[in-house]
């Protein structure tokens, strides 16, 4: 399995196996040469960024900070009248942008080394949220799913805007520290905002403990740091994809059932992967350096369905 950093598998809570190979690595594009990969070593993750954001527009929803599903999303930015009175943009609402289904136009299918990719124009662009939410609109809000990362960048803004802290502050404070996890790095874009598609970098050991969390409904070490109604509501199918997946928000999801039978699942660019069995109790995390790799999938499916699957049927 080559470009594989490490892996950690538990059942029900109870680690069955745990990896760690040097190898290449990156923090955000920039190479940082061979690395040993500890326990303790920040990986990027990539996008299971943005599943994390997912769970913080979460809790400030609960908290009563951020706008309900049903709002209108131009109605948030009310510094842009003129894109507020286009009669079709105002159909987009939160649930759009959390389950990518906005309607606009949006390319992340080009190597993310070309700036005409639209998460790198949006990095280059002198005003991130103008750019995403003035994309041409290309079908009615709700109709087809689009992979954006644009959606990411919105939803974070309307979490730091609703709490007045930045995403990584609100982060460390309210989904974090009740974690107990201290260490982590997000990264920055040229206008100084915390990248919320991608930038995120943590140890292994902490992102389970996000597995953790859910398999738990929500709780850790018995305190409630995600709602159960909210995990519910974003491993609630919104949309079927084409691969056979289907998509809640910001959380790839099994294709049978409804909450899903098998996976909630977070995957980030490279081969990063969180992997929750929802039924089973199986926690998978795996990060690895195939960056831009259009096979780099194959490397935590492997881990799964040759290692972490048998070995629950055994245990």
């Amino acid at each position: 399995m080559p470009g594989l950093h490490s892996a950690l598998i538990l059942h029900r809570g109870r680690p069955l196996a745990e990896v760690r190979f040097p190898g290449e690595d990156e923090r955000w594009g920039s190479p940082l040469g061979v690395r040993a990969h500890g326990p303790d070593t920040l990986h990027d993750l990539r996008s299971v960024t943005k599943s994390i954001v997912a769970l913080l527009y979460g809790i400030a929803l609960d908290d009563g900070l951020v706008p309900p599903l049903d709002a209108v999303l131009v109605d948030q930015f009310p510094h842009y009248p003129d894109l507020a009175k286009e009669p079709e943009r105002r159909k987009i609402l939160i649930r759009h942008v959390l389950s990518m289904q906005m309607g606009t136009d949006w390319n992340e299918n080009l190597p993310y080394t070309d700036p005409r990719n639209s998460e790198i124009a949006m990095e280059l662009a002198a005003d991130r949220f103008r750019f995403i939410l003035d994309r041409p609109m290309v079908t009615r809000p709700g109709d087809r799913w689009n992979y954006s990362g644009g959606a990411t960048a919105l939803i974070a803004r309307l979490i730091a805007k609703g709490t007045g802290r930045s995403i990584d502050a609100y982060a460390r404070e309210r989904l974090f520290a009740p974690l107990g996890i201290t260490d982590f790095e997000w990264v920055k874009g040229a206008d100084g905002v915390p990248s919320a598609a991608s930038g995120l970098r943590m140890n292994i050991h902490d992102l389970v403990r996000i597995g953790l969390m859910i398999h738990d409904a929500g709780r850790f070490e018995g305190d409630q740091v995600v709602s159960e109604s909210w995990l519910t509501a974003a491993f609630s199918p919104r949309a079927d994809l084409q691969t056979g997946l289907r998509y809640g928000f910001f959380w790839w999801l099994h294709p049978a059932g409804d909450p899903p039978l098998g996976v909630a699942a977070a995957f980030g660019n490279g081969g990063q992967r969180l992997s929750v069995g929802l039924e089973s109790g199986l926690t998978v995390v795996v990060l690895a350096g195939n960056y831009n790799d259009p096979e780099a999938w194959r490397i935590p499916v492997k881990v799964i369905t040759d290692f972490a699957v048998p070995a629950i049927k055994d245990d």
